[in-house]
């Protein structure tokens, strides 16, 4: 039976579809259900996803319906994630498809959200249960807290408050990824950002984007791609 609903939840997804289906049946499973946008996966994947969308319920937008921009498309996920989660009164909640949920850990973040808060991220592990990226940063932290450093949209509710109070539109166009800006917004406009030790979720890398994982096996190629191709610009 789907919970009350309290945000409106939200996976982007580019191929890889193993992991976004595990991604998506775990969202499920815990009660909820989810937007899934196809970010210009294959024609095999997107059948893939509407064959999901019948079994279990959930929304799948095709963006090559609506833009011809090619992949990344996250500003226009974003801004069409924030008008739905306005007009239904939610809060938005971003989960990426390399990320895998625990029964509560929406329930987890949606229980953590007070006035003045902006943003409220889950931390993640990897199998052992380990803190890894985004979050390394956080390995010694014990407890719940407000954060000072950047969070990222891998498990993350961006609280109704704070979508009230700042317009996707106005993200830079030429950016790929807005976690580090929007994180870094939330604390310039006064509001708390807060990164839940105590609510892991397992994080499986750029899984949908394999090539940037040449940031750990030889960054010096990645960082040469990045630059002569302009990509993964945040």
């Amino acid at each position: 039976m789907v919970k009350e609903k309290k945000a409106y939840i939200i996976m982007p997804v580019k191929d890889s579809i193993e992991t976004a289906e595990q991604a998506i049946r775990a969202i499920v499973a815990s009660g909820y259900t989810l937007c899934v946008y196809n970010d210009y996966s294959t024609p095999a994947n997107a059948t893939y996803l509407d064959g999901l969308q019948a079994e279990l319920g959930i929304q799948v937008v095709h963006i090559a319906d609506h833009v011809c921009h090619p992949s990344p498309n996250y500003r226009w996920v974003l801004i069409e994630a924030q008008k739905q989660a306005l007009a239904q009164g939610r809060h938005l909640i971003i989960i990426e498809s390399d990320v895998i949920v625990r029964p509560d850990t929406i329930d987890h973040m949606l229980d953590a959200v007070q006035p003045h808060i902006g943003l409220i991220a889950a931390v993640t592990v990897d199998e052992n249960g380990q803190i890894n990226f985004p979050y390394s940063y956080a390995r010694s932290y014990t407890q719940d807290g407000p954060c000072y450093k950047r969070l990222s949209f891998c498990c993350t509710l961006l609280t109704n408050e704070w979508l009230q109070a700042y317009s996707f539109t106005q993200l830079d166009e030429s950016k790929n990824w807005y976690d580090v800006t929007i994180s870094h917004l939330s604390k310039q406009m006064g509001f708390e950002n807060i990164l839940q030790i105590s609510n892991p979720v397992r994080h499986m890398p750029h899984s949908s984007r394999p090539w940037k994982q040449l940031k750990y096996t030889n960054p010096l190629l990645y960082y040469w791609r990045k630059l002569t191709q302009r990509r993964d610009k945040i």
